[in-house]
C-alpha cells in the first residue's frame, strides 16, 4: 500500500510538472516582449498597443519613411485566419483588409481582400484600395501566436481599423481563396500620433436612433395596432380610436426612423440597397394605409367590403415585411444574436397572444 501511494504521488508530481510545462509553453505576447521576427523590414522601433483585448490582438506599427508604414499584427494561433481592415467609415463593407493564415502544410499566406458586401462572393481576394509594398508581406507562428507583417505605401493610413478572426479550422485555399464568415470582429479607431486605440461604432447615436425607431414603430407598434383592430371590435368605438392613434404614432416614428436611415447611409457610404429598398417599400405601404383611412367608405356603402379587404391585405403585407426588415437591419448593423433574440422574443409573444385571441374568436363562432 505504501509503495502504491508513493507511486501515485510521484505520478501526480510528474503530471503536475508536465502541465506546468505545457502552460509555460503557451507564451503570450505583450508590448514589453522583445520582438524578433524574420520579416523584410526593421521591427526595433515599432510602436505597440493592445487593440482587441477580447481576442488578445496586439498591433505594432511605425512610419518607416514619409510614405511607407510598417505593421505587425499579433494574435493567438487558433488555426484560423486573422485580418486587419482599413475603413473610411468604420464599417466592414467598402473596406480593404490584409488577411493572413497558415495552412495545414505550414505555408503562410497574406492576401489583400476587398470587402464589397456582406455575402462571401462580394469579398474579393487580391483586390482592394491598399498599396502594399512589394515583398513586405509575411506571417509566422511562434509560441502559439501568429505574427502578420506588411507595409503600406501611403502618406497616412486610415484611422478606422477593423479586426476579425476566422472560424476555427476554416482556412482559405486555392484556387479561389474564398474567405469564410468571421467568428468575431471589432471596429476601432487608432490615433497614429498618440498610439491610442478605442473600439468605436461610427455614428453610433444615429445608428441606435435609426434601429430603435424602426423596430418600435414598424416592427412592434404596427403589429399591436393591427391586433387591436382584429381582436378588439367588441369595445366599439374605443378599439377604432386606439387603432388609429397607435398606427398614427407608429407611422410618425417610422418616418423619423427612415430619415435617420437615409442620413446614416449618406454618412457611412455603405451598400445597403436591399435594406433601403425594403424600407422604402414599407413606407409606401404605410402611406397607402394613411390615404385609405381618409377614403374609408361608410358601413352602408357597397364599397366597404372591398375597402376592408384592401386595408387588411396591405396591413398584413406591411407587418410581414417590417418584421423581416428589422431582422435584416440587425444583421447589417452587426449587433449580434442578442438583439435578434430580444426582438424575436417580443415577436414570439405577440404571435402567441394573437393565437390565443384567434382561438377565442373561433370558439365564439
Amino acid at each position: 500500500m505504501k509503495l502504491s501511494s508513493i507511486s501515485i504521488t510521484f505520478f501526480l508530481v510528474l503530471l503536475h510538472g508536465s502541465s506546468v510545462h505545457l502552460v509555460n509553453s503557451q507564451q503570450t505576447d505583450s508590448c514589453g516582449s522583445n520582438l524578433k521576427l524574420d520579416v523584410p523590414f526593421d521591427t526595433t522601433s515599432l510602436h505597440c498597443l493592445p487593440v482587441w483585448s477580447r481576442n488578445d490582438f496586439i498591433l505594432r506599427y511605425v512610419q518607416t519613411s514619409s510614405n511607407v508604414w510598417s505593421f505587425v499584427l499579433s494574435a493567438p494561433d487558433t488555426n484560423s485566419f486573422i485580418a486587419m481592415g482599413f475603413s473610411s467609415s468604420g464599417m466592414m463593407v467598402g473596406s480593404s483588409a490584409m488577411v493572413g493564415w497558415i495552412s495545414a502544410d505550414g505555408i503562410g499566406t497574406v492576401k489583400q481582400y476587398f470587402l464589397g458586401g456582406q455575402r462571401p462572393n462580394f469579398v474579393l481576394p487580391d483586390q482592394g484600395n491598399l498599396t502594399v509594398v512589394s515583398n513586405s508581406r509575411s506571417i509566422t507562428s511562434r509560441s502559439s501566436r501568429l505574427y502578420m507583417a506588411f507595409q503600406l505605401n501611403t502618406i497616412q493610413p486610415l484611422s478606422r481599423l477593423i479586426y476579425s478572426v476566422g472560424q476555427i479550422a476554416v482556412i482559405p485555399s486555392s484556387p479561389d481563396y474564398a474567405l469564410a464568415q468571421h467568428r468575431d470582429q471589432v471596429s476601432t479607431t487608432l490615433n497614429y500620433v498618440t498610439g491610442s486605440s478605442a473600439s468605436k461604432s461610427p455614428h453610433s447615436r444615429l445608428r441606435k436612433s435609426h434601429g430603435a425607431l424602426n423596430m418600435l414603430s414598424w416592427g412592434i407598434l404596427m403589429i399591436i395596432g393591427a391586433m387591436i383592430a382584429r381582436y378588439g371590435k367588441q369595445w366599439d368605438p374605443i378599439w377604432f380610436y386606439s387603432h388609429a392613434a397607435i398606427q398614427s404614432c407608429a407611422f410618425v416614428l417610422g418616418i423619423s426612423g427612415i430619415i435617420c436611415g437615409l442620413v446614416l447611409e449618406n454618412r457611412l457610404k455603405a451598400d445597403v440597397s436591399t435594406h433601403k429598398g425594403l424600407g422604402i417599400f414599407i413606407l409606401v405601404l404605410g402611406c397607402l394605409q394613411v390615404m385609405a383611412a381618409f377614403a374609408r367608405p361608410n358601413k352602408e356603402s357597397k364599397m366597404r367590403k372591398f375597402w376592408n379587404w384592401y386595408h387588411y391585405s396591405v396591413g398584413r403585407i406591411l407587418v410581414v415585411f417590417s418584421m423581416a426588415n428589422v431582422f435584416y437591419g440587425i444583421h447589417l448593423g452587426e449587433k449580434g444574436s442578442g438583439w435578434k433574440a430580444g426582438y424575436g422574443v417580443v415577436i414570439a409573444f405577440l404571435i402567441l397572444f394573437s393565437f390565443i385571441l384567434e382561438f377565442k374568436i373561433w370558439g365564439r363562432k
